[in-house]
């Protein structure tokens, strides 16, 4: 190609073409690095966290007894009312008692007569013995005193016999052994029970307070038993037990350990204990299905929000830290989780400046300026000076010259 004379091309004089555009018109085309990113962060500090377990477990009452007649005859009242707290003592069912009473009274006679017996061969022995040698021989004294022996016997037996007449009696009134709550009853008036029958007449069980059955694996409990011996974990004074309903809610009262596995089952390797919880209200019931949360007790570890973590493609957990006024990525060791944070034993140390805010796009060595900044209970995250302005913008360049014609 060919230029005029005089003529020289535009491509000869880049000096120009530069000084046609301003620097923010340059930069917006992407002809100038960005400033770094506008990044929330926190601080790290060690914490004393709690070392819980959950492990599941299911609802046994305290105390439960199936009701059973102890004499045979025919259900004349039934006295309770199914679903309503009853007392130690209180009447379920009566027997007629007809029979039971007229034993009784021919007991009564029948203690009456050899009681008489008793009282006549005692007179006898004491008079023998008045005349004893002047009209009375040895051997008719002891033959009353022998007599005398067998009356009081006598008298024994029947005295015995109506002791067990009269206990029947009491026992066509059946009560309940413990205080609780009784079941519908399995039979109606009229019907014909059997003494010691098999099947029962109704169930007390007691509720408040109730116990929580658990197993654990032996394994489990061999691996935290090294932990603390390693000193990796501190033992609390008491074990912490807390209790979690079926619908999610944490139970208000916490749980004290009464029956700690003493053998391990050769069929599931676990060992059971036994946890027992106050149950006013009675919102625990038996055969429940519940979570158990044991705190066994304390590890230092640093506190790392989940909010500032992600997981690789491997499954690593990873989170972002400030170092030279880059953003670095580092890979995470956690044991465990407390509130809403994970328990790091590797990865980050106490001190570090962790990235909890403006995470979006944010890439390794990238360039960061980080704000100090709260987190709230509910996630909430705020800037501490107060400011409004959002996380994640790049900042204007520092140097960057003024624009010009």
């Amino acid at each position: 190609m060919r230029f005029a004379r005089g003529f020289k091309p535009f491509l000869a004089a880049p000096g120009a073409l530069l000084l046609a555009f301003s620097v923010p018109a340059f930069a917006q085309f992407g002809g100038m690095a960005a400033g770094p990113t506008t990044v929330g962060v926190v601080t790290l500090e060690n914490a004393d966290v709690p070392v819980t377990t959950t492990i599941p477990g299911r609802a046994v009452a305290y105390e439960s007894v199936d009701i059973r007649p102890r004499v045979g005859g025919t259900i004349s009242e039934i006295v309770y009312q199914p679903g309503r707290r009853i007392e130690a003592g209180d009447v379920l069912f009566r027997i007629e008692s007809e029979t039971y009473e007229a034993d009784v009274a021919a007991a009564r006679a029948s203690v009456a007569l050899a009681e008489a017996a008793a009282a006549a061969a005692q007179a006898t022995v004491t008079r023998y013995e008045a005349l004893e040698g002047t009209g009375v021989t040895t051997e008719t004294l002891e033959s009353a005193r022998v007599s005398a022996l067998q009356s009081a016997a006598d008298r024994s037996s029947a005295r015995a016999t109506l002791q067990s007449a009269e206990l029947d009696l009491q026992r066509t009134q059946i009560t309940s052994p413990i205080s609780g709550y009784a079941t519908v009853p399995t039979v109606s008036v009229g019907a014909l029970v059997t003494a010691n029958q098999t099947d029962a007449l109704a169930s007390v069980t007691r509720l408040d307070p109730i116990y929580v059955d658990i197993e654990e694996s032996s394994r489990r409990i061999g691996e935290m038993r090294a932990r603390i011996d390693a000193g990796a974990v501190q033992p609390g004074e008491r074990l912490g037990l807390s209790l979690t309903l079926e619908t999610g809610e944490t139970y208000p009262t916490e749980g004290e350990m009464v029956s700690p596995g003493a053998s391990v089952s050769t069929s599931t390797g676990t060992a059971t204990f036994r946890i027992r919880f106050d149950n006013p209200e009675r919102r625990i019931m038996p055969g429940q299905f519940l979570r158990v949360d044991v705190t066994l007790g304390t590890m230092q570890a640093v506190l790392v929000p989940q909010m500032a973590t992600s997981r690789d493609s491997s499954g690593q957990l990873t989170a972002f830290v400030v170092a030279d006024g880059v953003a670095e990525q580092r890979v995470l060791t956690e044991e465990g989780s407390y509130q809403n944070a994970w328990a790091v034993t590797e990865g980050v140390v106490a001190g570090e400046t962790l990235i909890v805010d403006g995470l979006q796009n944010l890439r390794a060595g990238a360039e960061v300026a980080p704000v100090e900044v709260v987190i709230a209970d509910n996630g909430v995250v705020t800037r501490a000076d107060g400011a409004s302005e959002a996380f994640g913008q790049q900042a204007a360049p520092v140097d960057a010259p003024a624009s010009g014609n």
